[in-house]
């Protein structure tokens, strides 16, 4: 019989090997269908066409080089990774060239296979180092050229400038090309974008407080600057300083932080009767409903300015005469809240938890997010009800 001490003791043996296992297990999170289908997709049509487009330059294929293996792994970091560091395109035309540069070089000096092959992979390596174009299949073309010296001999520069250089570049354009049609961002880094309000300042939740040559020195501190980028660097710890900031509001619900009491308004009310509603009550929303309480939509006070000034700039007025022409009381030319109000806001319910209108009321997003009960609306929470919230937490804590 084997004593409870002694199995005690193999059942927690057996569980720190075990747990020691774990970390062979995967590492990656699971991704997106949508994103699994659009990188398969993509990495294959690149290179069909970039194998149609090469032979359709004329390129003697006698020795069959016109496309070689490591494009197969080029094509998995562009297409798979795209905001990686190592996919980005200076890094993947440069890094892939220079390695077959020096693969080239390696074997006019020597012709000892052996050697060659081990040269090659630590010479390429130093080389993308010292050019800043680390692109892990670069090491995989020193190594093909390397082992095959019969096809350098034959080939000799064509092998760098048409399988590597024009292959990648070709795998590189169709990368570029492929994200825009998915709407993403490729290559990564991009000239400094407007915010939310068309001005040089990024919307408030990407205010970090630090500088992207502060970012950079981080990652480099923690021999990151490989894998992560600066962009990505800042997005993560944006990501992280909202969710922390929702700790802080713990349980609460937006059914304790939503107005109820709604002044409401139907769908053929005129605009100049909603303009004084928002000049009565300082509204700076006002859902539209039909017979029950069904939401149609909301009008924001923006949207009277904006009717206005479109409406200013069709009859080549002043906005003045716009923002008159929203007031006009007469039968004909009436606007109505229909033609002015915004659809397709996103909605919450009584017990979504309010850390939830976070990112729907970052600034650039909605103004106010409608609570719903069905397709009736029973609440509306906006910027200051969530900024009360913060408000009331924070003091909590502090007594």
């Amino acid at each position: 019989m084997v004593s409870r001490h002694r199995l005690q003791l193999i059942c927690s043996f057996l569980g720190r090997r075990l747990a020691r296992l774990r970390s062979f297990g995967p590492v990656i999170g699971p991704t997106k269908t949508r994103d699994t289908a659009a990188g398969a997709a993509g990495a294959g049509l690149a290179l069909l066409m970039c194998t149609v487009l090469i032979i359709g330059a004329g390129v003697d294929l006698s020795y069959g080089a016109f496309l070689i293996a490591p494009m197969g792994a080029t094509t998995v970091i562009l297409f798979a990774l795209p905001n990686s560091p190592l996919a980005q395109p200076w890094s993947a035309i440069v890094g892939n060239t220079v390695s077959a540069l020096v693969a080239l070089g390696v074997h006019q000096a020597t012709r000892d296979p052996a050697l060659a092959i081990g040269a090659s992979a630590c010479l390429s390596l130093a080389a993308m180092f010292m050019t800043r174009s680390l692109h892990p299949p670069g090491g995989a073309v020193a190594l093909t050229a390397s082992l095959d010296p019969a096809m350098l001999d034959t080939l000799g520069l064509i092998f760098v400038l048409i399988p590597v250089f024009l292959g990648t570049v070709v795998l590189v354009a169709l990368a570029m090309l492929w994200h825009q049609l998915n709407g993403r961002v490729y290559p990564f880094r991009q000239p400094k974008a407007v915010g939310p309000h068309a001005t040089a300042d990024k919307a408030p939740q990407q205010r970090l407080g630090l500088e992207p040559e502060e970012l950079a020195r981080i990652l480099a501190d923690y021999r990151q600057s490989a894998n992560l980028g600066v962009e990505d660097l800042a997005r993560l710890i944006a990501a992280a300083e909202q969710v922390a900031a929702s700790h802080a509001l713990g349980a609460m619900t937006c059914d304790a932080i939503m107005s109820r009491d709604l002044v409401t308004v139907r769908p053929d009310v005129r605009a100049a009767q909603v303009a004084d509603l928002f000049r009565k009550h300082g509204f700076t929303s006002i859902p539209v409903v039909e017979k029950g309480g069904v939401l149609l939509g909301v009008i924001f006070q923006l949207d009277l300015i904006r009717r206005a000034r479109r409406d200013s700039m069709r009859a080549n007025t002043s906005f003045g005469a716009g923002m008159a022409a929203i007031r006009r009381e007469r039968s004909v030319g009436i606007i109505r809240a229909s033609e002015i109000m915004t659809t397709g806001l996103p909605t919450v319910v009584a017990t979504t938890p309010v850390a939830s209108l976070m990112p729907l009321l970052a600034d650039g997003g909605a103004e106010a997010v409608p609570v719903m009960q069905g397709d009736r609306i029973v609440g509306i929470a906006t910027r200051t009800d969530l900024l009360s919230a913060f408000v009331r937490s924070t003091a909590r804590e502090v007594q």
